[in-house]
This record gives C-alpha cells, structure tokens and sequence, in this order.
C-alpha cells in the first residue's frame, strides 16, 4: 500500500473487497426507492441536435465554444426540473454537471470551459443541489470522462505525459464536484474513452481518492470497475449479480434536447413509464428517466404531463413499486392476459401485486397456480376489499366493478396478502391444472 494525498491506497482486490463492507449501508435507500430523474443539459442544448453533434458532425473546438452565447437557462429552471421530479414520485436526480462537451456547469477552477466564464455566468450545478435539497432528492453527479474541448482528452491514449495531465485533471474536476456542495449521493461516470482499461483511467485510485470526501456515496461502473451498481442503457435487463439502474431517455432518440415537435411521436406516455417502471421493479433495479432541457432551462413539453400521470398513480400505488422485492417475480403469470404482457405481477415479502391492464367489466377474474390462499385481497388504491375464494390452484375474485377503478392511468393494482410464503407453480406445465391431481415439489417465491 502507498499514501497518496493522505489516502492509504489498496490494490485492485483489497479496495473492491473493502467498499463491499460497506455497499448495504450505502445502497440502502437507493434500494428503496426505485425512480430517479436524469437531466442532460450543456451547450448542445442550444443547438437542440442531441449531445453527441459535436463528435457526430465534426465541429471544431472553436465553433463549438460559441454555442455558449446561446446557452442560458433561466434563474429557478432546476427548481422546475426537481419540483417535477417530486411530483412524478421519483426519489433522486442525477444531472450532467461536464458532458463529453467539455463544459462545466460549476465554477471549476480546474476547467475554465464553465457556465460561470460562459453563458449564464452562474453555478448551475449550485442551483441544481440546492433544488434536490428543497424536494427531498438524493444528488447524484453525471461526470463525463470523455472530454473533447480537452487537448489531451485524445491524446492521453498513447502519450503518457499527456494522460497523466488529463487523469489529473478529470480527478480535479471530480475533486471540486465533491468538495464543495455538502453531501453528495451518487457519482455517475459516463463514456470511458479514449483508455479502454481501468488500468489505463487509474480507476482504483482514483475512486479511493473521491470515496474519502464522500464516504457513504454509490458509485456506477463506467469508469470500468464494478463498483456499487451496472447501468444498462436504454434497455431493461436485469443483472442478477448486483444492483442496476436501468437509464432510458424520454424519446427512445436523444438525451440532450431536440426540437419537442421532431420527438413527440417517440415520447413516452404514462402508461409505457410505468411498464418500465414494473419491469425494473420485477427485477430488482431501478429506473433513471431522462429529460432534456432547452438551453432556457426550460422542460420539454411532451414530458410534463405523463410525468405528472405517473407521480399521481405513484401516490395511490406506489406501494408495489417502492421498497425491497423478490427477484425473479416474474415466473408468476398470474392469469392468461399476465402471460401476454397485458398485466403484470411483482412481490414484496408476503404480498403479491398484480397490475392490470385491462380490465374485464364480467366480475370476475380469476389467478392460476397459487397453491396456498391468501388471507386478503384489496385494491392497493384504497384498501377496499375485494371478495375471493380459492378453488384448487385458483384465486378466484369476485363482485368486481365493471370500470377499472384506477382512473389516472389505466392500470389498476390488486393486492394479495400472505400470513405465509407464497406457493405458486405455473400450472399449464403441472398435472395438477387437472382435476384430482397433483406432483411432488413446491415452489416457493
């Protein structure tokens, strides 16, 4: 071991076996709470041709700069963009402080390519903690280890006295996001590139260095190490092996703000969020939904009403969605429209919650394979009581409404709450979906 800045540095194995002591304490309320906001804004805003134009249209360093005069979002726009974030039911943001841009949203002493030398000459990244701190959010940093307005942020790849000055420099930048606005939750590193290594990012180092003035934060794994949790990106695809945060832009197109006329027939409505919501949930992740201001600050218009949909059910329903589930839920189709995506299932220790889609108006419905009989069934909205009996391997509800009663988006969530684990087999594949008969085995969720 070395002493680094007064920080007693591990190797490799030491260092990943020592945060491991501490992931549970650190991950537990990230665990809990399931939805978070991701906020892409930078020059590229003003242009409104997605974050990645400057790379994708090869424009000079130079001309690129001038975007900044363009770039001003509005005193009280991170506000907004928390204050929806709390009424969509989400429970962090993570904002994009430095893209590959090159631009810090701070007053950087180590990056003078900043929002306070440039466009709107204030600490954005400022306003944004001081809006998380307001609504109760977690504060998450996006920090881009790719950098283009850099000039050793290519060459570091093969010159080693230039990659030496660029390591220090990311540290810097990630030195003064984590010294000087409080407690900070989550650094989220983006884009590793040009080193395709940990080795070749320091990244063991590195993050012991940036851990010790925030001892309790969540680290993802772009920097190339596992750290705390995976991050698939726009897809939804459990990892068994360890925490994941699925992140997912608005529009299935951009993260930095394109003209909402052009994205609008992509965007997502309330009901397609909530599917996400249900997937990352069944397995055990959690959802980091995107939007992308204009350079006013402002929020695009075709995500402000399904997010506001969404925090309403959330209010109602949020009891399936927030907190500790059992993984693999998933195996229980529940009934036939379940098995074809229509509805949906998730479980939280003894309770079951079934998603409905759509909604029968005969009174009835009826859930297969559950061996043993739940003690209650209840709509989640309000608790009212819902008449069943169990008949064989079959919940059978009754004296239902003919309206589904969820009237906000759609999707109506029916608890099934259990005095002991739950037995369930997917009966179409048993002998005992015939009458009289059964087999050896149980599963147990």
């Amino acid at each position: 071991m070395a002493k680094t800045n007064q920080v007693t540095l591990l190797c490799k194995a030491d260092y990943e076996a020592q945060i491991a002591t501490t992931r549970d304490g650190r991950m537990a309320w990230w665990r809990e709470a399931r939805y978070g906001l991701f906020v892409h804004i930078g020059l590229y805003s003003a242009p409104g041709r997605q974050e990645w134009l400057q790379m994708y249209e090869n424009i000079p360093v130079s001309e690129y700069e001038k975007f900044a005069e363009d770039f001003n979002p509005r005193p009280g726009a991170a506000r907004e963009w928390c204050a929806l974030a709390k009424e969509a039911g989400m429970k962090y943001a993570v904002l994009t402080t430095r893209h590959h841009e090159g631009f810090s949203l701070w007053d950087s002493k180590a990056n003078p390519f900043n929002a306070m030398n440039y466009g709107p000459k204030r600490d954005i990244v400022r306003e944004f903690v001081d809006a998380c701190r307001e609504f109760d959010l977690k504060i998450g940093f996006y920090s881009s280890l790719m950098d283009w307005h850099h000039p050793d942020g290519w060459r570091c790849a093969f010159d080693m006295g230039a990659r030496r000055r660029f390591l220090d420099y990311i540290e810097a930048l990630n030195t003064e996001l984590l010294t000087n606005y409080g407690k900070i939750d989550i650094l989220w590193y983006d884009v590793a590139r040009p080193m395709t290594s940990w080795e070749g990012w320091d990244s063991v180092a590195l993050n012991q260095r940036l851990r010790a003035l925030q001892p309790d934060i969540i680290i993802n794994n772009r920097s190339l190490l596992d750290e705390d949790f995976g991050t698939p990106e726009e897809r939804i695809v459990a990892e068994s092996a360890r925490d994941w945060e699925a992140c997912m832009t608005f529009n299935g197109l951009s993260w930095g703000y394109v003209d909402e006329e052009q994205v609008r027939p992509y965007s997502y409505n309330a009901q397609q969020i909530l599917k996400m919501l249900h997937q990352v949930t069944l397995g055990g992740g959690n959802l980091l939904l995107n939007i992308g201001p204009k350079a006013d600050g402002s929020i695009p218009a075709e995500a402000i009403e399904p997010l506001k949909q969404v925090g309403a059910w959330l209010r109602e329903n949020g009891e399936a969605v927030y907190g500790k589930v059992i993984n693999r839920a998933g195996e229980l189709k529940a009934h036939s429209i379940s098995a074809n995506g229509v509805s949906a299932v998730t479980v939280k220790e003894n309770t079951v919650y079934v998603w409905n889609r759509i909604w029968s108006d005969s009174g009835t419905m009826t859930f297969g394979g559950f061996i043993n009989a739940p003690k209650r069934v209840a709509f989640l909205k309000d608790d009212s009581p819902i008449a069943f009996r169990h008949q064989g391997h079959r919940i059978i509800l009754e004296n239902l409404p003919k309206e589904a009663p969820d009237t906000v988006c759609g999707i109506t969530v029916i608890k099934m709450e259990y005095d002991t684990p739950l037995e369930y087999r997917f009966g179409s594949y048993y002998p005992q979906c015939y009458e009289g008969q059964d087999i050896a085995g149980e599963n147990k969720v």
